[in-house]
């Protein structure tokens, strides 16, 4: 008999691949292995990029915000619930947890643009209250250890280091770890960050 899942995540995807790519499937699979229900969904710019079969540039954050807002206002409330994000979603995700008043996870948070490391994309994650967790591979060229280190982030953020990990978390074949391997941890540090809050809720 199939365990009932602890709790639900909401997982919006990335700026470049929807809901179906291989690292959100992977991650969601990962997630339903730790007993959480994932939920995933597509932002309107990806359903039209998918039903025009062409890409398209993301929504306007205010688009973004009010799709994810409303994803979250569709599901049930029989399962505690997490907001959670790859990427480009991390961000949504992160900026609707004070409003919401959830927890959240981020995966692979975009705190600057590639090589513009003075465009921060911070300054919420200096007040946050609710608790956040971002698990980062240590290269990510959207923020690296090195930089995320000297951030005024607030104490409510509890960071997580992928060793070698890139932006989808894949490490050099010198690691000796794979992205499966990063992702699956990904996982199982999320299941331990939800079992840590479910207990503080």
């Amino acid at each position: 008999m199939k365990a009932k899942p602890v709790a639900r995540v909401l997982l919006a995807h990335g700026a470049g691949a929807g809901s179906d790519s291989e690292f959100m499937q992977e991650l969601a699979g990962q997630l339903s292995a730790q007993h959480i229900e994932p939920v995933l969904f597509d932002f309107p710019y990806m359903l039209k990029a998918k039903e025009l079969n062409r890409k398209r540039p993301p929504d306007r954050l205010p688009v973004l915000l009010q799709a994810m807002t409303e994803q979250v206002e569709s599901l049930p409330a029989d399962l505690p619930l997490f907001l959670a994000g790859k990427s480009m979603g991390g961000r949504v995700a992160t900026m609707l947890l004070e409003t919401l008043a959830l927890p959240g996870i981020a995966y692979g948070y975009p705190f600057h643009p590639i090589g513009k490391p003075e465009r921060l994309r911070v300054e919420h994650l200096q007040q946050l209250k609710q608790p956040l967790l971002i698990v980062q591979g240590e290269r990510d060229t959207f923020g690296n250890q090195r930089e995320v280190a000297e951030y005024p982030l607030s104490s409510a953020v509890q960071l997580a280091w992928l060793a070698d990990g890139d932006h989808s978390f894949k490490p050099r074949k010198a690691s000796g770890f794979s992205q499966r391997q990063h992702i699956e941890r990904a996982a199982a540090l999320s299941a331990q960050f939800i079992e840590d809050h479910l207990c503080t809720r």
